[in-house]
This record gives structure tokens, C-alpha cells and sequence, in this order.
């Protein structure tokens, strides 16, 4: 990546999915900040502006919203080839 994103993930401890967001963000050096909305309801709020729904993981890499984990996307999104 030549440029840092702002990557976040809205999260909960149980979802499978956010797990291999997580894994795929480490594997790859991307730095992120993550949110847990089982817990946090103020994030919760903003994760659902954001996606329109509950589903999880929701991830926003600058502008961008990625509901579930699309590595494509993400890819896409983070600029790796």
C-alpha cells in the first residue's frame, strides 16, 4: 500500500466473518480500528447509519462501505493487487 487508509470494522466477538476480516487485515499490514457493537452502543448506532442495517462485520475504508467480508472488494478498496 503506498497510502495509509482509514480502515475501521464494526464487529461482535461471535461473528465468523469478522474473524476473517480481522485475519485478512492482519495477513495483508493493513492497520484498523475496530469497534464491537454487541457492547457499544454508540458505535452501533453509527455502524447502522452507515450500512442501513445489523449484519456484520461493516467495514469503511475511507468512504467506502463494505457490509460482510468481500475480499474483492476490500482489496479494491485498500488498493492491493
Amino acid at each position: 500500500m503506498t497510502e495509509e487508509k482509514n480502515v475501521v470494522i464494526y464487529s461482535t466477538p461471535t461473528c465468523h466473518f469478522c474473524g476473517l476480516a480481522k485475519d485478512f487485515f492482519k495477513e495483508n499490514g493493513v492497520t484498523y480500528k475496530e469497534y464491537n457493537v454487541a457492547s457499544d452502543v454508540e458505535h452501533r448506532t453509527e455502524m447502522m447509519q452507515k450500512s442501513g442495517g445489523l449484519a456484520v462485520p461493516v467495514i469503511t475504508v475511507d468512504d467506502t462501505v463494505i457490509v460482510g467480508f468481500d475480499k474483492e472488494k476490500l482489496e479494491s478498496a485498500l488498493g492491493i493487487a
